[in-house]
């Protein structure tokens, strides 16, 4: 082949597939263009971009920049060990002669490396680059089987495992096609259109004029042009309204992956509807149905929505009846539980929360509730005793909503739908909004809960999850975390933080195990829930751009000190480091520290100070301890950082001047201490340990 070495080309490989979930395909599509990259790399083919496409039929990559053959390498290879390979005179015998002859390479050329306490052969091996025409067969079958996504399956007598059945290949170098087959599948340059508007099969030439004929065969096979597509006709079709689409991200992603020719249609429902709660008519458009709810410019939902459809626009106005009688349906649905529901206030439902399971060992919804009541109580003494009355309304009424039958059917609008309950059934305002805030936020960075009432209730909500989940041995593992756990965490301390409420996360917690004492291993549990706690902290903070290190010296106080000091003790130690004295100060803090025992020591005693810089230092610490605590209870941290770095000379001195291990026993260990002493002392701000070895 005559190729010139500075040529570069493409590929084009496209899965056809039975229609694929939604959900799937944009994860697909990552997965894919992470392992087209990952396999190149691995078979030395460069590459300049690597491009992915999908549609509900197909997954698609193209990749530009590909050379004409391999990269030229060079590897090592291990052989016989020095002693196998050389006679004692050091001529080759036949093991490196075998050895040597295997790889092509002159036994001459051997070379000695150590490996494993032994010394061995080595050949250095030249491999040329093979033409990449060659190799794409195989790099292909690679790639489409390396895409692993939930729920593979099998189909026919197929061992091949794929997400859905695979019904045709297309795969391209340039202009030439790359035969493979795949099960009894095989490859080819036919690709196939809509499956309606345009279902033969047709042919790619050239991988350039791909995406323009799949459009000529009403197929767009960018998900971004689909997107583009939908969000402009439908702000197109509502704006002669003076209206908009309701922004819905999550509903757009899944639009996107549903479709291969989108056609945005505006349809109607009748105003009778909007007597129902905005966020339930959303939700059945949305949930059931695929539909983009409209809504005016104060943002107040309206009679009209907009349904995507897959199909010409030719018969818009056959899908808009069909789209406006379903949703009749739908809304009617809803509106039957709706009216149902209210005939009954919440509070008479408490008594039927025992008849609903919360977790087999947990008991049923009635004794969370009773948990809540009492966590809720306890934070109301602690925060805000003014809200205990509220508090006690809220958390009785907050699982109620759960067994009503618009909850049942739409299980994402627990809390939300209960709030409008409360308001119908004449409950306080902000109990009502309360119930729907114990949910938030909903995930991390998301809307905190708006009113003191909700948000107490939200942290009550979330540390009983908490330890009740780790009290049954029900906990995060890796990637796995089926109670979102990590999440209510995280909430906790965003609310805390927000809200900037003095509450010690030991106490906390400590109160909600005491709820599941009837649980055996309860107790057991406080532990790991403390580290869970401490590792999201780590993870809130450094979100918060602050250095590892800094929040390592923090973090280990973090349970038993109020949430919004460990911020400002934070910030205290980053201003303090950029002080000059600062340096001097961690030196001597470290070398306390180094020299410390890890294991009790006895307490100092100071008729056995013997020398001038030891009594002097003494001195220090009495004078720093006596003005230490009133800086802390302040929280003038700052300040309490210069006061303790008054240490560094009285320090220093000390290890310049004094022995620390002196032969007699009692004198070496009054020395260490006064030293531990030094280091409890500094301690009360933060673990200078983990600056120090940042720093040394």
């Amino acid at each position: 082949m005559s190729e010139s070495v500075n040529q570069k080309s493409s590929f084009l490989l496209e899965i056809g597939t039975e229609d694929l979930p939604a959900r799937f395909i944009t994860p697909a599509l990552q997965q894919l263009k992470e392992n087209t990259g990952a396999i190149l790399k691995e078979s030395y083919i460069k590459f300049n971009d690597i491009k992915t496409y999908g549609t509900p039929r197909r997954l698609a990559v193209i990749a530009d920049g590909i050379p004409p053959v391999q990269e030229d390498r060079v590897r090592e290879v291990f052989g016989p060990s020095r002693k196998a390979a050389f006679d004692e005179n050091g001529r080759p015998a036949k093991a490196a002669r075998g050895f040597a002859n295997s790889l092509g390479v002159n036994v001459e050329d051997l070379i000695i490396k150590s490996k494993d306490r032994g010394e061995y052969v080595v050949a250095v091996v030249e491999e040329k680059g093979l033409n990449v025409r060659e190799i794409l067969p195989e790099i292909f079958k690679k790639i489409v089987l390396s895409l692993h996504l939930p729920k593979a399956m099998r189909w026919g007598n197929s061992n091949v495992r794929f997400v859905r059945p695979i019904r045709w290949i297309t795969s391209l170098f340039d202009k030439e096609v790359i035969f493979f087959e795949i099960d009894g599948i095989k490859s080819s340059n036919m690709t196939m259109g809509h499956r309606f508007l345009s279902p033969a099969a047709f042919q790619i030439k050239e991988i350039p004029s791909y995406k323009k004929l799949l459009a000529n065969n009403y197929v767009i096979v960018s998900q971004e042009e689909r997107k583009r597509v939908i969000t402009e006709k439908m702000e197109g079709l509502l704006s002669a309204c003076n209206e908009r689409p309701v922004d819905d991200p999550e509903l757009l992603e899944t639009v996107i992956n549903l479709v291969e020719y989108p056609v945005p249609v505006l349809a109607n429902f009748s105003e009778e509807y909007l007597e129902l709660p905005e966020e339930l008519l959303i939700t059945v458009m949305k949930d059931h149905q695929k539909y983009f709810a409209a809504e005016d410019k104060e943002g107040r939902i309206t009679g009209r929505f907009i349904v995507v459809s897959n199909t010409g626009e030719e018969i818009s106005d056959t899908v808009r009846i069909g789209a406006e009688r379903v949703i009749k349906a739908r809304f009617e649905d809803a509106r039957f539980y709706y009216e149902e529901d209210i005939k009954k206030p919440l509070s008479a439902r408490i008594e039927e929360l025992k008849k609903v399971i919360f977790q087999e060992r947990l008991g049923s919804l009635y004794d969370k509730t009773e948990r809540l009541v009492s966590i809720a109580d306890f934070l109301g003494d602690k925060i805000l005793p003014s809200l205990k009355q509220k508090l006690a309304r809220v958390a009785w009424l907050s699982k109620t909503d759960l067994i009503t039958g618009v909850v049942r059917e739409f299980p994402e609008l627990q809390g939300v739908i209960g709030k409008y309950y409360a308001i119908h059934n004449g409950e306080d305002r902000e109990v009502a909004e309360a119930i729907e805030d114990q949910y938030l936020p909903p995930h991390s960075g998301g809307r905190l809960p708006r009113t003191d009432t909700g948000a107490l209730l939200s942290i009550a909500d979330k540390i009983d999850n908490i330890a009740s989940f780790f009290a049954i041995g029900l906990t995060p593992t890796g990637s796995e975390d089926p109670f979102a756990l990590r999440r209510q965490v995280l909430g906790i301390i965003a609310i805390i933080m927000d809200k900037g409420y003095e509450v010690i996360l030991k106490e906390l917690i400590d109160k909600a195990l005491e709820n599941l004492s009837h649980i055996e291993g309860s107790k057991e549990s406080r532990e790991n829930i403390l580290r869970f706690f401490g590792n999201r902290l780590e993870t809130f903070f450094s979100d918060q751009q602050y250095r590892p290190e800094l929040i390592q010296s923090i973090i280990s106080l973090s349970t038993d000190i109020q949430l919004k000091e460990i911020k400002e003790r934070l910030d205290a130690i980053q201003k303090f480091m950029g002080k000059k004295e600062f340096g001097d100060f961690l030196t001597a803090i470290k070398r306390v520290h180094n020299i410390i025992p890890k294991t009790p020591i006895s307490g100092l005693k100071e008729e056995l100070l013997m020398e001038d810089a030891e009594k002097s230092l003494k001195e220090k610490l009495d004078y720093i301890r006596s003005e230490l605590t009133a800086l802390l209870t302040s929280r003038r941290f700052y300040d309490a950082l210069a006061l303790l770095s008054s240490l560094t000379e009285p320090v220093n001195k000390f290890f310049d001047q004094v022995l620390v291990m002196d032969k007699r026993a009692e004198i070496k260990n009054n020395r260490l201490a006064l030293l531990n002493e030094i280091w409890r002392t500094v301690s009360k701000i933060a673990d200078f340990s983990k600056l120090a070895v940042a720093q040394g």
